[in-house]
């Protein structure tokens, strides 16, 4: 079909006609989406009444329903039994066993997995599953799809773990020896060989060997290779259920004779299985029996049936490792050599002279050939265990270089996910394998980088901190090239389409503080995270190159590189002009929360994020407002009193400012949050401020001690000089004011009573609100209390009233008794007169 462009289009005749010919190609393509459509017949035959309940909606479906109707109530069976089991073993089950006779696939495998269900969430007791489920099971696993059938038969094998012995007894192993017989269909065989293997480990030795044995046996003579192979590979699982003599008797006989069977399929499963079982064997079986049948294997698969030579591959570092011991240093040497021959394979001819001379490989050959060398990839740290560490460098550096560098993605790949491996049982050696590593930190394929990176935090600490006995040399020859080829891998992932590899790779390289320096860590990797944050498109990607570099800055001890990462971060995320840069400045700071302590993040980023408050960006906000209690967790009391109130007038302002719904919902929630939230106090602080705080109470007593003392001197000065002018012959008017000033004094002195010593410099404290909410002012003291403490002049002119207001003193008790006894000399001198009156009027 041509693309019509409509810039370019050419009405002309033949043009037009054209067009016309493309459309109708475009209404061939959209019938079959037409005709995919129900019908309302259809529609109408797949209508269920809606008032029908779940069991019997699943009756009627399984009855007269559509076949994916009734696979739909299959499916539901596990559900069915979860809300009435009853019922539905009553009349559900015994519809889904009439249905199964006819179903097809899609239903057949649906109900054994449902079955499966059913047994694995224990929906009934065990008992009622047997009488129940297990005979349905046992007829469909002669299904003529061997897909249905291995299906069913796992099923069975889950249920024979669980059942109780005496039940697989007489509903399974006795019927499994009628159809185990030669007259029974190939399929029916199969099924009793895998059965066989699951039920040796169910009963007790005797009964195998009794009842089970001869029916292996049976099998492993079977007419048909097939059989002989299933059987073979269930021979592991019958040895480990009859113990080490009966295996030695009974089952490796058997091994030797299929080992030399002509089929190469039978042959390859008996190599497997020995190999398998060489720990059961003692030394005299491995050395007489099994060694000799391992080296034919390995002369066969050259000469005469390369078909083994992936399985050989695959097991020939268990197989030596197995064998170590019986080994001669000529039979350990010719192994190794062996191990070096596959792990080359299908590379030797590259290099030829003569294209003639060269074998022509077959497609078949060559991925024969790649799963060899990818084998040996696998089995490469249990060759360093064959010949031991300390001779890697002279036995096995060779074989690691040429895997490393194959021309196959899938062998550099399995090299990758074992280097970590081969590093560690370097050990003290792991500096020879470097150049190796820069080598897959720079391979061409991704896939290789993804499995290099998994345990690259560990490869790296072994690196340079693995070779104690080498010296500090090797380790810095080391750094060079290994850092280019770090910055490499990265900016690979990066040009890539797979993040999630450059995500993996980012989070990884939080571990380079512990190996490379940090000054090569601020220039060439802290400003490229930076960079990431600001211009990569993809989320995860984001926060992981955002935690990276906070991991960075917290091993970074250069305050002015500190100082200059801070000062980016906050002006080019938390003040950018985008705002998904801003949002990436909350998650930055979330993780600064998490990596840094509660002061580093109230000195640098707490005022920053509280100003997002006024964001223009509803969804900034929104992110505010959720990160809000994790900010509000790094504060402490008293220390940060002052960034608390900012936090409280950020949350008033957005309760009653704010107008987007969604925001205002989230604020709301928040704020209930941080109402139940409990501030951390800090204690230490707490405690100077106490001290300051005891200190200045003191300091000041100290100097109202001393202005008490100077006013006592005035007061005993002032009273002397009032009892000299006064005489006996004074008018009542002087005793009515020394009466009235007595009592201002009394009344002053109980109204200062009641002070708290922190109030005692009340000067400091305006009459006003404060900042917290608390007023300054204190009940019963007036304006002129506080001139008392503060104007000089007033001080000067009543200095008595003004210590015995505000500190009751001995002065002010002598000066309130002279006071007194002068109103008492006042009254005794009026009675004389009044007596002399009276003789004279009497007289």
């Amino acid at each position: 079909m041509r693309p019509v462009i409509f810039s370019e289009m050419d009405f002309s005749h033949s043009s037009i006609f054209g067009y016309i010919e493309d459309l109708q190609e475009l209404t061939i393509i959209e019938r079959p989406v037409r005709r995919s459509l129900k019908t309302p017949e259809e529609i109408e035959r797949l209508t269920v009444d809606e008032e029908l309940s779940d069991i019997e909606r699943a009756v009627y479906l399984l009855s007269s329903g559509q076949d994916i109707q009734g696979t739909s109530v299959v499916a539901n069976l596990p559900v069915l039994m979860r809300q009435n089991p009853a019922e539905t073993l009553r009349r559900v089950l015994p519809k889904i066993r009439e249905v199964l006779h006819v179903a097809g696939v899609e239903m057949q495998l649906t109900a054994a997995v449902s079955f499966l269900t059913v047994l694995q969430e224990e929906l009934v007791s065990i008992h009622t599953y047997s009488h129940s489920f297990l005979h349905i099971i046992l007829h469909n696993l002669e299904h003529r799809d061997a897909g249905v059938s291995n299906a069913w038969l796992e099923t069975l094998l889950a249920v024979i773990e669980a059942l109780p012995k005496e039940t697989v007894r007489h509903e399974i192993l006795n019927p499994l020896v009628s159809k185990a017989q030669l007259s029974q269909t190939l399929q029916s065989r199969l099924v009793s060989c895998k059965i066989m293997g699951k039920v040796a480990n169910k009963f007790e030795a005797h009964i195998v060997k009794r009842e089970v044995l001869p029916l292996v046996k049976s099998l492993c003579q079977d007419v048909e290779y097939e059989v002989r192979t299933c059987m073979c590979r269930q021979l592991e699982h019958v040895a480990r259920g009859i113990g080490t003599e009966l295996t030695k008797t009974v089952v490796l006989p058997e091994l030797v004779g299929l080992a030399r069977d002509e089929g190469s399929s039978v042959c390859l499963a008996a190599f497997e299985t020995l190999v398998n079982l060489l720990d059961m064997f003692d030394a005299d079986d491995r050395s007489q029996t099994v060694l000799p049948l391992v080296k034919s294997f390995c002369e066969k698969s050259f000469k005469t049936d390369e078909s083994i030579l992936v399985s050989l591959s695959f097991h020939l570092g268990k197989l030596c490792n197995g064998l170590y011991g019986i080994f001669t240093p000529e039979q350990h040497l010719r192994f190794l050599e062996f191990y070096k021959k596959l792990s080359t394979l299908g590379l030797q001819q590259e290099n030829g002279h003569n294209d003639n001379q060269l074998h022509l490989q077959t497609l078949e050959q060559e991925k024969k050939y790649i799963s060899v060398r990818k084998n040996c990839a696998y089995n490469f740290p249990a060759m360093i265990v064959f010949v031991d560490p300390k001779n890697f460098h002279l036995e096995l550096y060779s074989i690691f270089f040429c895997l490393c560098h194959d021309p196959e993605v899938p062998v550099r790949y399995t090299m990758a996910i074992s280097f970590f491996e081969v590093a560690k049982l370097l050990n003290s050696d792991v500096y020879t394998i470097h150049k190796e590593l820069v080598t897959l930190l720079q391979d061409e394929s991704l896939e290789v980088l993804d499995a290099l990176v998994g345990h690259l935090p560990e490869i790296l600490e072994l690196m340079t901190n693995g070779g104690e006995n080498n010296g500090s040399e090797s380790k810095l020859l080391s750094i060079p090239d290994l850092i280019p080829a770090l910055t490499t891998a990265e900016q690979r992932a990066a040009t890539s389409l797979k993040w999630r590899t450059h995500e993996k790779l980012l989070q990884k390289y939080a571990c380079l503080p512990h190996i490379i320096p940090s000054d090569q860590i601020y220039y060439r990797f802290l400003h490229r995270m930076l960079t990431i944050i600001l211009t990569n498109n993809v989320l995860p990607v984001q926060k992981a190159a955002a935690r990276t570099l906070c991991v960075y800055l917290r091993y970074n001890r250069k305050q002015e590189q500190r100082h200059e990462v801070i000062q980016k971060l906050i002006e080019q995320l938390g003040q950018g002009k985008s705002y998904w840069n801003r949002l990436r400045f909350l998650d930055t700071c979330e993780f600064i929360m998490e990596l840094f302590s509660k002061s580093f993040f109230c000195k640098y980023f707490f005022l920053p994020v509280l100003e997002l408050t006024h964001d223009p960006v509803a969804n900034v906000r929104m992110k505010l407002c959720c990160l809000l209690p994790k900010v509000k967790s790094t504060l402490k009391i008293p220390t940060d009193k002052h960034l608390l109130q900012q936090l409280e007038l950020c949350i008033r302002k957005l309760l009653c400012q704010e107008k987007d719904k969604d925001v205002l919902t989230i604020v709301k929630r928040t704020v209930l949050e941080l109402d139940r939230m409990e501030i951390s106090v800090d204690a230490e602080q707490l405690e100077k401020e106490k001290q300051k705080n005891e200190g200045r109470s003191t300091n000041i007593n100290d100097k109202i001690f001393e202005k008490k003392r100077r006013d006592s001197k005035t007061s005993s000065v002032l009273s002397k000089s009032v009892n000299l002018s006064i005489s006996g012959s004074s008018s009542g008017t002087l005793a009515g004011k020394e009466e009235k000033k007595s009592k201002l004094v009394r009344s002053q002195s109980f109204s200062t009573q009641v002070l708290h010593p922190k109030y005692s410099n009340i000067d400091k404290c305006p009459n006003k609100s404060s900042a917290t909410g608390y007023t300054s002012s204190v009940p019963g003291m007036g304006k002129s209390c506080m001139l008392s403490f503060s104007d000089d002049s007033f001080r000067t002119h009543s200095a008595g009233n003004s210590g015995n207001a505000a500190f009751p003193s001995s002065s002010s008790r002598n000066l309130l008794n002279s006071a007194d006894q002068k109103n008492n000399g006042n009254k005794e001198s009026q009675s004389r007169k009044m007596s002399i009156k009276n003789r004279k009027s009497n007289s």
